[in-house]
């Protein structure tokens, strides 16, 4: 037999393993669905069920906790149970990926360790796949033949690779296999690129390349940086790392404690499957206008697509963004006089509870040399003691006892439900506690005010704070915003700092580790501030300095030295990434060129057609052309992706195209991506890929500085296999030097 058909034979055995695992687990998985069904029932009919007597409302109570918990647990199981359904699925169709031939030093045998997206064992407990996550299963993106290491919870382990085997395995069916001394070797990556993009994101693990690797395995850094030039993989290797610390971690770690900011909302569409695709559950994933947004009471808050569409003053904003800016903020706080902080009433029913006169009176008398944050603690204290306090007189007034007697047996058995009357020591006892509980109910909407900062005008406070800083002007345009009952994106870091900074809260401790894409557009305020919001959370940054949007292009070197300022966080590990591997071998040279570092970034070699750049004498030209390309693509079944410099152009083309063409606009509300021509700012487009891209009018008149460089470099590297670039009148000064690796047609 030849080597494919003996590993066929073994794909055959394995798959035959898996599907009686799937009967097994589909059986067990509608039994425990049933059961959670059954369970669900019995707790909603419990806490249905209409009590008089005092002895079976408690027994009744314990049943629901109890029902409660099974529910809890029932449906867990039931989780569980539909990811294994799921993983299996994806066995039965592609078992494993790889195979690697180890020998430990001293044993005679060879081992054969088959790699895949999840661990199979048979009923002998014989590993017939491992976990691309095993610590032993490093060695197949790390090792090249020969003596070989790999990470144990016990420490590095030795061992002698003989063999590295790559597989493409389809429907139970070995489609090629090929042995290699190379990390992941370039055929199964050249097989795997050369596909057409998807609607969404695939996981790579497959193709996981030796840096990346190292990405997706560090449970050292507190800081982890990933700086990686267009189509690096980086992202990928990201959500990798998510699932791998899920793996790593799984007795004290799950997706709750982890959470990942995205650009907008198309991008967290796009990388939706990827972890349920590994058999793990989402982390939470937010924009940084969401997570805004969720702080902010009735406030809209600026996305990060309206800050770089908008007419904002970018010397302000960056003003506001700059790391100096906390420090401005805590001079402020630190030197800020109780007169001058903007206590406001809690009112009750209309009318004050607490003044504010007497709210600044119990700040005022506090000790000058106690922090504010300690301070504003000690008055929510002192305020939660007056609460306190009011409650004890009232709870014994005429008022109160008269409201008492006015309750049926039945209720007035309910208050005291969690205790029996010989616990008192008189009625008038009895009646003060029932009267507190009353009360502690009634006055539960104050006790709220005071445990969520109510009594500060945090919004006046700020506006002062602006006024003093920065100038009056900026402080009426803030105001401004608030009477629209909006927010500008460069005001929610800084103002929320100083609430957090005053009043001593704002965090969550419970977040283990915190994922940023885009780092790129981020300001060192906002970093700062989300630093201080998840102060136990690792933090892992990817991005590109050379496709920022909001400011000139900054080399990575000075990019990283930035973070590494800004944050000071002691175990960080910075890592680069300079091959590409999303766009052709000509396309990424294109886009390399455009770069004053370009000559660094390694085109992975693939190769496909040169870029196209036309040449028109006018808009009417250059449109005609683009309609002509638009139907020869559509034909062909490859719709074209229009990206343009902002929403505005956006708009204009869309107008001008949909008369002729099939098209969709994507916008910054749009959560998925239609399979037909679509066209959208170049915002929208970040940390996207597409198989065919047309840039439109990268003319000497729209892309002029070197500000803009950013903005096309970007769009260039969106493209994985075609790049059309459209040029009305005059090319872009940008592209002079790019010209000589394009095809150039006149139109």
């Amino acid at each position: 037999m030849s080597e494919e058909e003996i590993e066929q034979e073994r794909v055959d055995s394995v798959v035959k393993e898996i599907n009686e695992k799937s009967i097994k687990t589909a059986e067990l998985y509608e039994k425990a669905h049933k059961e959670t069904s059954s369970v669900e029932k019995n707790y909603v009919d419990n806490a249905k069920i209409n009590t008089f007597e005092i002895d079976d409302r408690i027994e009744t109570n314990a049943e629901v906790q109890q029902q409660k918990q099974l529910v809890a647990t029932t449906i867990q199981t039931e989780e569980i149970l539909e990811r294994q359904v799921h993983t299996l699925e994806q066995l039965g169709d592609s078992p494993y990926f790889g195979r690697i031939d180890i020998q430990d030093d001293g044993d005679p045998d060879q081992e054969q360790l088959y790699i895949g997206l999840a661990s199979l064992v048979d009923d002998h407990q014989n590993f017939l796949i491992h976990d691309w996550r095993a610590p032993i299963s490093s060695i197949y993106y790390n090792g090249a033949l020969g003596h070989v290491s790999y990470e144990t919870p016990q420490g590095k382990q030795m061992t002698e690779l003989s063999k590295k085997r790559q597989f493409q395995i389809k429907e139970g069916k070995i489609l090629s296999m090929f042995d290699t001394n190379e990390t992941i070797g370039d055929e199964l990556l050249q097989q795997v690129l050369g596909e057409q993009s998807d609607a969404q994101m695939k996981n790579i693990v497959s193709t996981i390349q030796q840096e990346q690797n190292t990405i997706i395995r560090d449970t050292t850094s507190d800081l982890l940086v990933v700086q990686g030039v267009a189509g690096s993989g980086k992202t990928s290797a990201i959500l990798q790392r998510i699932a791998f610390l899920l793996y790593h971690s799984r007795t004290s770690l799950n997706a709750d404690q982890i959470i990942l900011f995205s650009p907008n909302l198309l991008f967290s569409h796009y990388i939706s499957d990827v972890l349920p695709s590994l058999g793990e559950k989402n982390m939470r994933q937010v924009t940084l206008a969401e997570f805004f947004s969720n702080r902010f009471q009735g406030l809209k808050v600026e996305t990060l697509f309206e800050d770089y569409e908008s007419n904002n003053d970018r010397h302000l904003s960056d003003i506001k963004g700059n790391e100096q800016f906390k420090e401005t903020i805590e001079h402020y706080l630190n030197t800020l006089e109780s007169t001058d902080l903007s206590f406001t009433d809690i009112i009750y029913e209309g009318t004050p509870f607490f003044k504010k006169e007497e709210i600044t009176q119990i700040y005022t008398r506090l000790p000058q040399n106690m922090l504010s944050a300690d301070k504003f603690t000690a008055t929510k204290n002192a305020l939660t003691k007056r609460l306190k306090n009011r409650i004890t007189e009232m709870s014994t007034s005429d008022s109160i006892r008269e409201e008492i007697d006015s309750l049926s047996d039945s209720q007035y058995e309910t208050y005291l439900i969690d205790y029996k009357r010989d616990e008192f020591d008189n009625v008038d006892d009895e009646i003060s506690y029932i009267g507190t509980i009353i009360l502690k109910d009634r006055f539960n909407i104050v006790y709220d005010a005071i445990y969520n900062n109510y009594f500060i005008d945090i919004y006046e406070q700020y506006a002062n704070f602006l006024e003093s800083a920065i100038s009056t002007e900026s402080k009426i345009t803030f105001q401004l915003n608030l009477e629209l009952h909006k927010i500008a994106l460069s005001d929610a870091a800084p103002l929320l700092l100083l609430r957090d900074l005053l009043s001593g809260s704002g965090q969550n401790r419970n977040i283990e580790h915190l994922f940023i894409d885009e780092i790129q557009d981020y300001s060192p305020l906002q970093l700062l501030y989300l630093k201080n919001c998840f102060p136990n959370a690792k933090l892992t940054l990817l991005g590109d300095s050379e496709q920022a949007l909001f400011h000139d292009l900054v080399l990575p070197t000075k990019f990283l030295e930035n973070l590494n300022r800004i944050l000071k966080i002691k175990k960080t590990n910075l890592i680069i990434l300079n091959k590409s591997y999303r766009s052709t071998f000509e396309i990424t040279n294109f886009a390399k060129s455009l770069l004053p570092d370009g000559n660094n970034i390694e085109s992975f070699t693939r190769h496909g057609e040169l870029p196209k750049i036309y040449f028109s004498k006018n808009r009417s030209q250059a449109l005609s052309s683009l309609i002509t390309l638009i139907n020869e693509k559509d034909k062909s079944g490859q719709p074209l992706t229009i990206i343009t410099k902002n929403i505005t152009e956006c708009n204009i083309l869309y107008n001008e195209l949909r008369a002729s063409v099939d098209i969709t606009k994507i916008t910054d509300g749009d959560r998925s991506i239609p399979p037909t021509t679509i066209i959208l700012p170049i915002y929208l487009a970040k940390g996207l890929e597409f198989d065919s891209v047309v840039a439109f009018d990268i003319s000497e008149t729209n892309y002029v500085s070197q500000n803009d460089l950013g903005n096309l470099y970007t769009l260039c590297s969106r493209a994985m296999h075609s790049l059309s670039i459209f040029s009305i009148e005059a090319l872009s000064p940008l592209l002079k030097g790019s010209i000589i690796g394009s095809s150039v047609h006149i139109v």
